[in-house]
């Protein structure tokens, strides 16, 4: 069911449900809405990937702004937003995009008797792993930028030029698997406990969504995804680690199996939760208004929410 909107906002044309421009909308809010967040953020992301290759370089976050700013200014305190808002731009576009035509696919057409739950996960898993493949050479020139010092370079364009040349194309995918050990299981989590915890609220409530004004229902979105963004943190995180640890410390020609386990062997298994703290932080705060700019657009697009039916 669509949410009615005043005509002077609603776009002139209604969207089919689950029509290619559907899904196109999708993709867009998806864009809209990861880029511009991840890129906010930067600052919190920045201090974090430092810390988890190099525990000891600052006492806190708080002292690492102060260093940061004090050496560089504004420009060093959100140094690499330009690979983080081109990756997550894409990556955005792919996650939400591909995630409504899976769940279509997986939940209307191919298993219409599945338990949903299992369908938000096997959407999601499969919306990630595509996603995931635009985004891994902007990650890999932002982790190679924001973990080394000096940095490794000081620009988009640089880093591009830099790895290609030295280690031709596969250099800007070397993190991929690392990447998908990551980043799947936090879209997982991320889609299937926002749409459990959403549904869970609805219930609560004792009404359905559709009884709910537009600013009720973003309301939910938010106190939804930020319960999502806490558990993705928990369940990705020593993945994120790695993915810092193997961008900024691979050697050439070491295979992925070989340089995970000589970085684990340094690290240890406590080090795989450096920095735990401030990304609970960066992703509870991330994932609810990256879900409250979501279901805004689809609202303004007479579309209904994200979960809950």
């Amino acid at each position: 069911m669509a949410v009615t909107l005043p005509n002077k906002t609603k776009p002139s044309k209604q969207i089919e449900l689950f029509s290619p421009q559907y899904f196109t909308a999708c993709a867009l809010g998806g864009v809209i809405a990861c880029g511009p967040t991840h890129t906010l953020v930067t600052p919190l992301d920045l201090v974090k990937c430092r810390r988890q290759v190099d525990p000891k370089i600052y006492r806190s976050n708080i002292s690492a702004w102060r260093t940061i700013f004090a050496g560089e200014g504004l420009r060093g305190v959100f140094f690499g937003w330009t690979p983080t808002f081109v990756g997550y731009c894409f990556q955005g576009g792919g996650k939400y995009g591909f995630y409504e035509v899976f769940k279509h696919l997986y939940g209307d057409k191919f298993f219409p008797n599945m338990n949903k739950t299992v369908v938000y996960l096997g959407a999601s898993a499969s919306a990630e792993f595509l996603a995931d493949l635009a985004l891994c050479p902007w990650e890999a020139i932002k982790v190679r930028m924001q973990t080394t010092l000096p940095p490794y370079a000081n620009n988009l364009r640089e880093g591009w030029s830099k790895i290609v040349t030295k280690e031709g194309f596969g250099g800007l995918y070397k993190g991929l698997y690392p990447l998908w050990a990551r980043q799947i299981p936090y879209t997982m989590v991320k889609f299937a406990t926002f749409e459990e915890t959403v549904s869970a609220i609805y219930r609560t409530l004792g009404k359905p969504k559709e009884s709910y004004n537009s600013l009720q229902q973003t309301g939910v979105s938010f106190l939804g995804g930020y319960i999502a963004g806490i558990g993705c943190a928990l369940v990705s995180h020593p993945a994120d680690v790695m993915v810092s640890k193997l961008n900024a410390e691979r050697q050439a020609g070491e295979g992925a199996g070989a340089a995970v386990s000589r970085i684990y062997s340094n690290i240890g298994f406590k080090g795989l939760w450096n920095g735990l703290p401030v990304r609970i932080v960066m992703l509870g705060t991330l994932t609810a208004f990256q879900w409250l700019i979501y279901d805004s657009f689809k609202i303004y697009l007479g579309l209904p929410t994200t979960g809950g039916h």
